[in-house]
């Protein structure tokens, strides 16, 4: 048989334009909605349990300050409208903070959850993201219910439809800042002194916020007037403020969403830098 005869016999095959065929892999936006779904199922699953850890809080202080201390006279009506944008600020940017920090102390040290995350088809920094992305919808969800709470404990809420804008892209912003702040302290502090980090950090955070009274009324304590513009929930109560009590003295909007756009470029490198190394280990 020629040569010529053999080669004709074999079949060739298929023309690919020079190109081996590739295998076909998981698409990266399939694979991170997919985990983010996972987070907001279970949420769900447990949504009673999760409202009441996250409002509770943030009702009582508003239910004792803006309510009782009221009526009893020892302040003004007026002040539940400076004390409200701070309590709905307070509960977005602490569950978003929360959230994020505890869970991943827990995953990276004890059950070992977050292998299973790191084996998705999805680079190591998109495996942070959604962490927290997860958390800013679980503060969302806490602001938002902070809203019908607050009109039930006050009997008003001085919002309008036209707030709304301004309001949810303040919220979102927030949050951002706070999970990413999470994130750092989820990853950078050892696991069994994360308990007195929170101890130590959550107090101050709490009351040098501006969520019981407006940054600016703070002149005649310039120090600590300073101190309260190091903590980025000032910012998001300032700016809530500003749309809910416009008459309140208040931060300009822009300053705000400057310096937590500052602030959620600090920590959300940072958080990156300390889950890609945590996740390494």
């Amino acid at each position: 048989m020629s040569t010529e005869t053999t080669r004709a016999a074999v079949p060739l095959p298929p023309a690919t334009g020079g190109v081996a065929p590739r295998t076909a892999r998981p698409s990266v936006w399939r694979a991170f909605t997919a985990l983010l779904w996972r987070d907001v199922f279970v949420t769900g699953r447990e949504f009673v349990t999760f409202v009441l850890q996250v409002v509770l809080q943030p009702v009582f202080l508003l239910f004792v300050f803006g309510k009782v201390l009221t009526e009893l006279g020892f302040t003004s009506a007026a002040y539940a409208d400076v004390l409200l944008p701070g309590v709905v600020a307070l509960a977005a940017f602490l569950t978003a903070l929360q959230n994020t920090a505890f869970p991943l102390v827990i995953d990276f040290s004890f059950t070992k959850e977050i292998e299973d995350r790191l084996l998705a088809p999805l680079p190591t920094a998109l495996v942070a993201v959604e962490k927290i992305v997860f958390s800013t919808l679980r503060a969302l969800v806490a602001a938002l219910v902070m809203f019908p709470i607050s009109w039930w404990v006050l009997g008003s809420l001085p919002v309008t439809w036209s707030d709304v804008p301004l309001l949810a892209a303040f919220l979102v912003l927030g949050s951002l800042v706070g999970a990413s702040m999470g994130m750092v302290m989820g990853t950078f502090v050892k696991p069994n002194r994360i308990n007195v980090v929170f101890a130590v950090v959550l107090t101050p955070l709490l009351f040098t916020g501006s969520t019981q009274f407006p940054w600016p009324a703070l002149e005649q304590l310039r120090w600590f007037q300073v101190v309260c513009a190091v903590n980025p929930l000032t910012y998001v109560s300032e700016a809530l403020r500003a749309e809910m009590a416009p008459d309140v003295p208040h931060l300009p909007l822009g300053l705000c969403a400057a310096a937590l756009a500052g602030f959620l470029v600090v920590f959300g490198v940072l958080g990156l830098v300390g889950f890609r190394r945590r996740a390494l280990d």
